[in-house]
């Protein structure tokens, strides 16, 4: 009986996890299957650019995995059952391979994130985001609708309301960019990565409203908590992020935000044959503090949870991999960016690289993280060298 290995989601961290597991795993006593709703990989670090207008080619899963003996499965997972070890998946609109229920031995969790509505009113009938590429294409659509002097409004001045508001700005210059921020804008930059970014939103021509929390979304306008309104054509909410319901719903323990709680090696504290990677993942990093939802964090992650895999199933002995942020990589345009190291409780350092330098690095970064993903055995032997068995009832072996 082969060790059947089921992953769920082919993000940044399902991908290159599933991807990892077969390079570092024997076919012979190990089964890999990963569910994807999807057939292709979704760059969502690339979404808004997608949405702006600009052209990107998505990676088929399919020739991702062909020649890695890893399974994929086209469908949505609408439940996990961790008592019997079971997953349930529909597939949709006979876009999928229909519907059914996988067994596992061991389930690896990386369904992500959506964006977070934060029970702001009207934001789910009124606002567009770009967390998906069904989302990110819906609101390229509305963009490209709008004529010359159209008026766009991006709520939230994180990492993700500041790209995609600078993107929007420079690659529409006939639209009127505006961003609503609770807070200062780029409070937690050092002061002149904070002066780059204001010089770089001045150079764009985008209005920022600060200290303006949106409590309402209507189809034209986005209303302030004390009551003032911003009018817009576009309202693109990028507020933060949220998991999906399906971890709490199975019993699995999780936070208050509805992430899985997990152990150092990303295995989850109720049930040992889980285990949870990316966003949905409620990990404590090497300061103390939760992962924030990022990329970065989908690395972190995902490269912990299969060591861990990969050792208990061998017989080896768990490695830890880091979980420490060296800083916040942040694209202002095609031709713009800011790199901002970060100490270890993730303050800002005095120290930050901005500019075309910046914006090449970040591109590098991006164009690695595709690659890696596209490439999923990379480095593996044509030929496998003789495998080692584990002493332990599973008999799954590793390449030596």
């Amino acid at each position: 009986m082969k060790h059947r290995i089921v992953v769920l989601g082919a993000g940044y961290a399902g991908a290159f996890a599933a991807g990892n597991l077969a390079r570092r795993l024997s076919p012979a006593d190990a089964e890999i299957t990963v569910v994807n709703a999807v057939p292709d990989f979704v760059e969502r670090m690339r979404l808004h650019q997608l949405a702006i207008g600009q052209d990107l080619a998505f990676r088929k899963l399919a020739d991702v995995f062909a020649g890695t003996g890893v399974r994929l499965r086209l469908a949505r997972v609408t439940g996990v059952d961790p008592e019997r070890r079971t997953v349930a998946v529909t597939g949709e609109d006979g876009d999928g391979d229909g519907d059914g229920e996988l067994a596992y031995d061991t389930l690896l969790y990386a369904l992500g994130s959506s964006v977070a509505h934060h029970g702001v009113p009207g934001v789910a009938e009124n606002a567009f985001d770009v967390t998906g590429r069904s989302s990110a294409l819906r609101l390229r659509e509305r963009l490209a609708g709008l004529g010359e002097g159209g008026t766009v409004l991006v709520v939230g001045e994180g990492l993700t309301g500041i790209e995609t508001a600078t993107e929007f700005a420079e690659s529409r210059p006939d639209l009127t960019v505006m961003l609503a921020a609770r807070g200062e804008l780029g409070a937690w930059l050092s002061p002149k990565a904070r002066r780059h970014l204001r010089q770089a939103f001045d150079r764009l021509g985008i209005t920022v409203h600060e200290h303006t929390g949106i409590e309402a979304v209507e189809p034209t306008r986005a209303i302030a908590a004390d009551g003032t309104s911003i009018q817009a054509d576009v309202i693109v909410w990028s507020a933060g992020f949220a998991v999906h319901p399906i971890a709490a719903a199975s019993g699995l323990e999780v936070a208050e935000s509805g992430q899985i709680v997990v152990d150092r090696t990303m295995r989850s504290v109720s049930h040992p044959d889980v285990y949870a990677a990316g966003d949905c993942a409620y990990a404590i990093g090497e300061n103390g503090r939760p992962l924030p939802m990022s990329c970065a964090s989908a690395g972190y992650t995902n490269m912990q949870a299969t060591a861990a895999i990969i050792a208990r199933l061998t017989g080896s002995k768990v490695p830890t991999t880091g979980l420490k942020y060296y800083g916040n990589h942040i694209s202002l345009g095609r031709r713009d960016a800011i790199f901002q190291m970060v100490d270890g409780d993730v303050r800002s350092k005095s120290w930050y690289l901005g500019g075309r330098t910046a914006a090449w690095l970040k591109s590098g970064v991006l164009k690695g993280a595709g690659w890696s993903i596209a490439h999923p055995t990379f480095g593996m032997p044509k030929r496998k060298r003789r495998l080692a068995t584990a002493p332990d009832r599973t008999g799954v072996r590793v390449a030596a």
